[in-house]
């Protein structure tokens, strides 16, 4: 069942919940303009199972399809995940430093 959501984060959160479409995304990244057909190969899918983890990363934009008469390549798209990283990266920050200072409290003792 595809998920409606309403902004691209929360597409991009969505798409990279399943452990298979962050092992597509992996795959892509390290052979951009790989093939479908030479990601089946790497993954234990059979290609229509692949096709739909290709869908949902695809309305996430975090892949672009290139079809060159029967073969499809695929290329990361770097954005949405630029857009989750910085959204990360003000959580990061924010526990860090709650843990630095929660151990110099707990260093200081009772």
């Amino acid at each position: 069942m595809a998920k409606l959501y309403t902004d691209s984060l929360s597409h991009t959160f969505g798409a990279l919940t399943d452990p298979t479409r962050r092992a597509i995304l992996s795959i892509v990244q390290a052979n951009p303009g790989c093939s479908v057909s030479d990601l089946a190969a790497e993954l234990p899918l059979k290609l229509p199972g692949i096709t739909k983890h290709l869908d949902v990363l695809s309305r996430a934009r975090l892949i672009k399809r290139k079809k060159a008469g029967r073969v499809v390549s695929l290329q990361v798209r770097p954005a949405p995940l630029r857009r989750a990283s910085a959204w990360l990266a003000k959580y990061d920050a924010f526990w860090t430093g709650s843990l630095d200072k929660l151990q110099r409290h707990l260093e200081r003792g009772p």
